[in-house]
């Protein structure tokens, strides 16, 4: 309903404003937002002063002739029952107060749509793939993989939420000299164990969990000497460490509630042959030219600040070359709109990636690349300092163990992802309104208390009348229900959960303001029946919106 009211009063507007304007003028587009100060009504807009220049007048006159001008146009349409009145403040806005009738439909709506409400058809069945966390299977999944993970899954059920296919999917990096490593750093520690003497290279792994990997691989093998150790090749020790790490980081994610609808693994998809197949393709279109020996990607071509090297005069292939094999093959299986979700460390890395995908032949948009901030642990108060090589650094298990998977995905969605967070373990363990999670959660289960006392006062909940709710509290907290389908278009349009997570803070805060001014099961038994289908409202739709984060919906806390 407020999206529906919005748009239809964003519409009306702009073809009102054109007789205004000179002309051959160029008319500005309408932009309706919702006032930080509710004195300002429940929609603002801001169009007369951006108007003023062009028109060459007073942004008050302007403001004024328009609201004057659209009031007279809306007493013939159906936008008159939901506007009560329109307003000229300074220094020009003009400002939209909604009647009670709106706010009587949206509780109708909400209602009537349970979990349905706020769902959308934004993303017009577009088949969306969301590729992300994707850490190598080098060592348990670090904090950063863990933001990641949420930002991820959250964004994968709000996308579907507004009308996109979109799946998840998890690429495996089973390849490179990374893995070779991790098996050299087992081999080395399952050595020192035997007894045997080594000198523990400078980029090895070398976390604790390497020396119970190759504690666990002489047992498994029933290795009893160094000689028997030593006969197995690097391959025996990189393929069990790949297995073993792989079964920990997907154990992890399950408890952490994202599972991944796709796994994919560069070592089946780009192969040998696939890869020569692509720069078969790039050699035909002209786009790869040998210097120096190596044959490079004309991806300046296609914006990128230079070209790049996809095959070294060694024979070799740079890490790129499989990359472009698989959003080839990403592509190839149908899905029109590809989102990668990486860290800050990867940021150079675009340009060369979404050049790969123009020169394939798709569309630029083809490929989005989202980078989600670093995030920092911070424990009684000290922030704890990480190095992932050498294994210092909090793990998504540690997390998971300390504060719970609800507090951990919401922690980790609490900022913009282009925004450096902080963790605090200490307020997301706590169970008071202090931690945001616990605020919303205790909203929820505060409904279910309700309604038991509703029964035993033999108090059912209205579904058509709601004209006894006219308290300031009870009106905020009706417009702020309305505004969730808004919330999930800003995550839509901006491919983050943090508006979400704003929303359902707001929301809970509005929930409670109105709770401590009001009660619900009160003497009369029509405003009782109202209050409490206000308050099922507000139920609804805190929880469609933790479900969409991936966070649990309490019935008592």
């Amino acid at each position: 309903m407020f999206n529906q009211i919005k748009e239809n009063l964003q519409q009306s507007l702009q073809q009102l404003i054109k007789e205004f304007f000179p002309a051959g003028s160029s008319i500005p587009p309408i932009e309706l937002e919702i006032p930080s100060d509710k004195q300002h009504g429940d929609l603002a807009c801001n169009i007369a002063l951006k108007s003023a220049k062009i028109m060459k007048k007073a942004p008050m006159l302007i403001a004024q002739e328009m609201k004057d001008a659209f009031w007279r146009q809306m007493q013939s349409s159906t936008l008159k029952d939901y506007i009560q009145s329109i307003e000229v403040k300074n220094p020009g806005f003009i400002n939209f107060h909604f009647s009670q009738k709106f706010f009587e439909s949206i509780l109708k709506e909400i209602i009537e749509r349970k979990d349905q409400f706020g769902q959308s058809d934004l993303g017009k069945q577009t088949k969306v793939l969301l590729e992300f966390v994707s850490a190598n299977p080098t060592g348990p999944l670090s904090i950063a993989h863990a933001r990641q993970a949420a930002v991820g899954d959250a964004l994968v059920n709000i996308l579907n939420f507004v009308g996109c296919q979109a799946e998840g999917e998890y690429y495996v990096n089973d390849g490179g000299n990374q893995i070779n490593i991790l098996g050299q750093s087992i081999r080395y520690r399952a050595q020192e164990i035997l007894g045997q003497s080594v000198d523990f290279p400078e980029d090895g792994y070398q976390g604790e969990y390497i020396r119970d990997m190759a504690q666990d691989f002489i047992r498994k093998n029933n290795i009893k000497d160094i000689t028997t150790l030593n006969s197995f090749d690097l391959d025996a020790f990189r393929s069990y460490g790949t297995t073993e790490l792989l079964d920990i980081i997907n154990k992890d994610l399950e408890d952490f509630g994202v599972i991944f609808k796709h796994w994919a693994y560069e070592s089946k998809i780009a192969t040998y042959n696939r890869i020569e197949e692509l720069l078969d393709y790039l050699q035909r279109k002209l786009l790869v030219y040998k210097k120096e020996g190596a044959l490079w990607f004309k991806s300046t071509d296609f914006g990128d600040d230079k070209d790049r090297v996809v095959k070294k005069s060694d024979g070799s292939y740079t890490y790129l070359t499989p990359d472009i094999v698989y959003h080839k093959n990403k592509l190839e299986r149908g899905y029109q709109k590809l989102i990668n979700i990486w860290g800050p460390d990867h940021h150079g890395y675009i340009p060369r990636l979404k050049a790969s995908v123009e020169a394939l032949g798709y569309e630029a948009g083809a490929l989005e690349v989202l980078i989600v901030q670093l995030a920092t642990i911070y424990k009684q108060g000290k922030a704890v300092s990480m190095s992932t090589r050498r294994g210092q650094y909090i793990s998504l298990r540690e997390v998971i163990d300390e504060v719970g998977t609800d507090a951990a995905r919401f922690f980790f969605l609490m900022r913009h992802i282009n925004a450096h967070l902080d963790f605090d373990l200490e307020l997301a363990k706590k169970q008071t309104p202090e931690n945001p999670v616990y605020y919303i959660q205790y909203a929820h289960a505060r409904v279910y208390s309700i309604n038991n006392n509703a029964r035993e006062a033999q108090v059912s909940a209205a579904s058509a009348d709601f004209t006894l709710l006219k308290e300031e509290e009870e009106i905020q907290l009706i417009k702020k229900l309305g505004e969730f389908p808004l919330a999930l278009a800003h995550c839509y349009q901006q491919l983050d959960p943090f508006p979400l997570v704003n929303y359902l803070q707001e929301s809970a805060a509005c929930f409670h303001r109105f709770y401590d001014a009001h009660r619900v099961i009160v003497d009369d038994k029509d405003l009782a029946s109202q209050r409490l289908a206000l308050v099922n409202a507000a139920r609804i739709v805190l929880a469609n919106g933790l479900k969409l984060l991936g966070v649990s919906t309490p019935e008592k806390m």
